[in-house]
């Protein structure tokens, strides 16, 4: 089962622990992890094409 790649500046996903990965979903070095509310919109990643998962 592979999770959801999520666009930076995506907003009404569940609230949670979002970490940054790669365009297809590799590790990146430095990933940032971010919380975010119902509701909020996911913030840009460090470098274009990056993504978002929900840990």
């Amino acid at each position: 089962m592979s999770k959801e790649l999520i666009k930076p500046g995506t907003d009404n996903k569940s609230a949670g622990l979002y970490k940054e990965v790669g365009p297809r979903g590799g590790n990146v070095n430095n990933a940032r992890t971010v919380r975010i509310d119902q509701g909020d919109r996911l913030p840009p990643t460090q470098k274009p094409g990056n993504r978002w998962i929900k840990k």
